[in-house]
């Protein structure tokens, strides 16, 4: 990243997911720009690993964001760490495919509190953080696969296309504090995850063919976005869907 914001050194952050992925390069996006960054993931020996290689600036709270007790009480261990958070990354979830006879009611009701559930309770948790500050910045994580006809896995897909509505629901209830709140919609990106697990040789053909610019998107694509809405720049913009695909959609 070359692009440095004096708005966010010294800035909290509070980073949900942020041991492996698009959620690590989040993670070291903001310490590079000397924010003080808590992150929180279910990958205990991963969080660990990171926190340990950026310093005392970092923290890391192992915790189950499915558990809403247990994540409000690791934001009250960062926020005891490190300070009031001012900035929020809602990055935490999962894509694990699904066809429709294979959704029980459990199993949808799990997909959303892996996937958007989370994202509320946390921007409850912090905006009185960022009222008392005189403003902040939340970012929830989107996800174009409801945008596009790829594989069909609805309880993702439905998770993800809430987020849009929670967006624009807290940025008009947090606005009138100076409390900014954008989506964040990322494409195919190729973390090590991706590759791993979904990624095929006709897929990739498929999305050269598909996308207008003709290369992976990694996760750096997606943590350079997010500081930027994050910082002052980006100080009138709030209520948006800001889609980073390489023209997928």
């Amino acid at each position: 990243m070359d692009a440095q914001y004096r708005s966010l050194n010294g800035k909290t952050v509070l980073v949900s997911g942020g041991a492996s992925g698009i959620g690590e390069a989040i993670v070291r996006a903001f310490a590079a720009q000397g924010s003080k960054v808590g992150f929180v993931d279910m990958n205990a020996e991963a969080g660990a690993k990171l926190a340990a290689e950026l310093g005392s600036n970092v923290h890391f709270e192992t915790v189950d964001l499915r558990d809403v007790p247990a994540y409000q009480a690791a934001i009250e261990k960062i926020r005891a760490k490190l300070g009031p958070i001012t900035v929020l990354v809602n990055n935490a979830a999962r894509d694990d495919r699904h066809t429709i006879d294979q959704v029980t009611p459990d199993y949808w009701r799990e997909r959303f509190a892996t996937n958007i559930d989370h994202q509320f309770f946390a921007a409850q948790a912090v905006h009185k953080d960022m009222q008392a500050a005189g403003g902040g910045s939340i970012i929830n994580m989107g996800s174009t696969s409801y945008l596009v006809s790829d594989d069909s896995f609805a309880a993702y897909k439905t998770s993800k296309s809430a987020v849009i509505g929670l967006t624009r629901a807290l940025a008009r209830e947090l606005g009138p504090h100076n409390i900014r709140v954008n989506c964040l919609i990322p494409g195919w990106i190729m973390t090590e995850r991706q590759v791993t697990m979904w990624l095929t040789p006709e897929g990739e053909a498929e999305l050269m063919k598909r996308q207008c610019l003709k290369r992976r998107l990694v996760p750096d694509d997606i943590s350079s976005t997010a500081v930027f809405l994050a910082s002052a720049d980006a100080g009138a913009m709030t209520a948006q869907n800001f889609i980073v695909d390489g023209g997928w959609y």
